[in-house]
């Protein structure tokens, strides 16, 4: 599986796991300075948002969000952060994969790019911040 996940190449739409797999190689591929920050960060894959994310965003179809963060960035957490403090970036598998399908850009990128995004959400990052660390996870 892995050599068809680095070809980009598959047989069936991409599963849960799949996902995990490109979400845990596109964190391995992010420099340094941003993977030091990650400690409790833990990344969940599910087909689409619960009903809470929906409401809380307004959303009018699941398919509207591929990835969430949910948690406190770094600059605003305090020295005595507690278990539950644990953040969490979200990735959603079937508006991944209806966006991969739409628009043809590479899954691997794809993913890349919105996992890039969810933890640069974690780190305090600007945009143009999370556009060159995506630029260097691509060329890495």
């Amino acid at each position: 599986m892995a050599n068809l996940m680095r070809s980009g190449m598959f047989s069936t739409a991409p599963t849960l796991k799949d996902i995990e797999a490109l979400a845990a190689e596109a964190v391995a591929a992010l420099p340094m300075e941003i993977r030091r920050y990650l400690g409790d960060l833990a990344i969940h894959v599910e087909d689409f948002p619960d009903d809470r994310t929906l409401e809380e965003l307004d959303l009018e179809s699941p398919f509207d969000l591929m990835g969430l963060y949910r948690g406190i960035s770094i600059g605003h957490k305090d020295a005595g952060g507690q278990a539950e403090d644990v953040d969490h970036v979200f990735l959603y598998r079937r508006p991944l994969l209806d966006f991969w399908c739409e628009s043809g850009e590479d899954l691997t990128r794809l993913i890349t790019h919105v996992v890039v995004h969810e933890i640069g959400h974690h780190v305090g990052f600007s945009d143009e911040d999370m556009e060159r660390i995506e630029a260097e996870a691509a060329s890495g």
